[in-house]
């Protein structure tokens, strides 16, 4: 039967599956001895991720070939040998081949960086060609590697050749009777992929290695595609809405509530001086805890922070609430936990919030959000400018559409002495920062000034002769974000407004997300350091906490009253019960001192017993409370967002 297919019309077509399920198969098994040291896999793990992954291959090779599959359906015989089919099949599947060998060179590459196949990221760095196209051009030999994969295709389209492939498709007088027979059944298993087969099927085992190495990549990328934002009511476990709210609000004890309800809106009173400083945050790109002296690491990457750990405010447990920028800036902004799909950053109906930023607005301060790169990414400057930020940003590209009012600075060529695909040098960065609050502090007003890096950040690189270290390396990029935070400072302490500036270090996220663990907590742990506070020397905040709670603290160093809408609490007050929030763009995590709830799509609830020590996740169950805590976190941050309860 195989034989008979192979020298008939279809023989193009098959061969082409056989071809993309070798290959696949290649790749996944390159993929998994690479991933045999960061995991371990049993026999049962190893043949679930080949025998799902060939279903998922399958699919794939299925759907590209759909079109083509239709095409040879209806080609009437008379045509079958003609040059305009010969023409129209060698096109085709040079196409086939080249869109084919280019995903699964993008697949090495994503991996590489993710160790994850195609997800939310994928999908949403197509969109952002720019960025990508010029990340990848800096990062890989795209010259070598175009050559590479034209080369792949020419081998292939030579094998089929001396195969007779092409010879037996264009000699065939297969009968219609027949084409609709092959085409009918391969597209009746193509609707029962349609029908039946998700890409959370792969997600079911305990090891995060084997559910990514069953799926397929392209599979992986639409499935991303489709299901970009989740409604929690509809795939998440959910608890009655009031008692919902009443045990946010039995965790929200640091004010009064405005109102009963659906709120957690409340008013804060502010004790002991009342001090309102400038404020200058400094959100470096992918900043792992780990990558510090402070947290066991003898690189000595960060000696500039590191010395200023010693002698300052440092949160030494805080934990990211997700694994991407918009994810951080989301937590510092609104103080909220991660609602499942996209950050709120880059939603629609997301302005005119009660932000952070409202409440320095309320204190009489001005806000400015400061980016290396071209704020259009990620919807960056529209939700910054929508909720009352200045922006001062690269400006090489400009996004049509763009509704905010606030003004827009761009870093003009001539004050750029080093740039990549991401953006400026830090360093250029932090001078722009300067000359900004030079013309803030004019006004006599206070500021408040959001700081996005991008140098750590692939490829890597930055000014030549800064640190002692070659470009194109994760440790080169941190230690030159080290060097730029120390010349920055500098500038700084000369400055007459510096007396009265606050500056926080803080992580967007960590720079890598994988471990053995699907939500592998050691990957969410960040540094976070306040400096210049006045009367405050060495401090150290150990308690478990989260990036939503940073600013509630601030706020009450400050002394400030102030009407809260955040989820945030003060991590000094006598009351606060360690616990954190955080998750990837499905999965939601709880994590309240060692207990571990993680909600899932598919009214999911899992629970753990979390041993720090090991960075193990022990399946265990837990209390009732701790759950429906966990739920309710959740649950009314989706609601709030969607109902508009978050706005000012």
């Amino acid at each position: 039967m195989f034989n008979r297919l192979m020298k008939g019309r279809y023989s193009v077509l098959f061969a082409f599956i056989v071809t993309f399920l070798l290959v696949s198969f290649l790749v996944r098994t390159g993929l998994l001895v690479v991933s045999v040291s960061k995991a371990s896999f049993s026999l049962t793990d190893i043949l679930h991720l080949y025998l799902l992954g060939f279903v998922y291959d399958f699919g794939v090779s299925l759907f590209l070939t759909l079109f083509y599959n239709l095409y040879l359906l209806f080609l009437p015989v008379r045509w079958n040998n003609s040059r305009g089919n010969k023409t129209i099949t060698y096109i085709f599947i040079f196409l086939l081949l080249l869109i084919s060998f280019f995903s699964f060179f993008a697949e090495l590459t994503f991996w590489q960086e993710f160790e994850s196949r195609f997800n939310f990221i994928a999908v949403d760095y197509l969109i952002y060609t720019y960025e990508v196209i010029h990340n990848i051009n800096e990062s890989y030999p795209l010259p070598l590697l175009f050559s590479g994969v034209l080369l792949l295709v020419a081998v292939v389209l030579f094998v089929f050749s001396g195969k007779q492939v092409f010879r037996n498709s264009f000699q065939s007088v297969m009968p219609f009777k027949s084409r609709l027979g092959i085409s009918c059944s391969l597209l009746g298993i193509l609707m029962l992929y349609v029908l039946f087969l998700n890409n959370s099927t792969a997600e079911s085992g305990a090891n995060r290695y084997s559910n990514e190495l069953s799926k397929a990549g392209i599979y992986s990328f639409f499935a991303a595609f489709k299901n970009n934002e989740l409604n929690y009511n509809d795939f998440y476990a959910v608890i009655p809405e009031d008692k919902a709210y009443k045990l946010m609000k039995n965790d929200l004890q640091d004010g009064k509530f405005v109102a009963v309800g659906h709120t957690i809106k409340r008013n804060i009173a502010g004790n002991g001086i009342l001090y309102k400083p400038n404020v200058i945050m400094i959100t470096v790109e992918s900043l792992s805890a780990d990558f510090m002296k402070h947290f066991g690491n003898n690189q000595n990457l960060m000696p500039v922070v590191d010395a200023l750990a010693d002698s300052n405010l440092l949160f030494t447990n805080m934990l990211a609430t997700g694994t991407r920028t918009v994810r951080g800036m989301e937590a510092l902004t609104l103080s909220i936990p991660p609602t499942p799909g996209n950050s709120i950053v880059r939603r629609a109906h997301n302005e005119n919030l009660n932000t952070v930023g409202e409440i320095f607005k309320n204190a009489g301060y001005s806000r400015t959000f400061y980016y290396g790169g071209d704020g259009y990414f990620d919807n960056m400057n529209e939700y910054f400018g929508s909720n009352g930020f200045d922006i001062t940003d690269r400006g090489r590209n400009i996004k049509m559409g763009d509704s905010y009012l606030t003004k827009r600075t761009l870093i003009q060529g001539k004050q750029v002495h080093f740039e990549n695909a991401w953006g400026i040098s830090d360093e250029d960065l932090f001078d722009a920062v300067i000359r900004g609050a030079d013309q803030a502090y004019k006004t006599r007003k206070p500021f408040y000034n959001f700081v996005m890096t991008t140098s750590n950040h692939r490829p890597f690189t930055f000014p030549a002769g800064r640190i002692d270290i070659a470009g194109g390396s994760r440790e080169a990029a941190v230690r030159y974000t080290d060097y730029s935070i120390g010349r920055f400072l500098k500038q700084l302490a000369e400055k007459p407004w510096y007396g009265n500036t606050v500056v926080i270090i803080v992580a967007d996220h960590c720079a890598s997300s994988a471990g053995k663990n699907e939500i592998d907590i050691s990957k969410y742990h960040i540094p976070c350091l306040v400096l210049n506070l006045p009367g405050k020397k060495k401090q150290v905040i150990d308690k478990l906490c989260s990036q939503i709670d940073l600013y509630p603290t601030l706020f009450k160093l400050f002394g400030w009253s102030y009407q809260s809408n955040l989820f945030g609490q003060d991590v000094l007050d006598p009351s606060y019960s360690p616990r954190a929030v955080f998750g990837t763009y499905q999965k939601l995590a709880y994590l309240k001192n060692d207990s571990l709830v993680i909600l899932g799509p598919q009214q999911k609830v899992e629970t753990f017993l979390y041993r720090k020590s090991g960075n193990e996740q022990i399946p265990h169950s837990l209390p009732q409370a701790i759950t429906d805590k966990a739920i309710a976190y959740y649950q009314t941050a989706y609601d709030l967002f969607k109902t508009g309860g978050l706005r000012q």
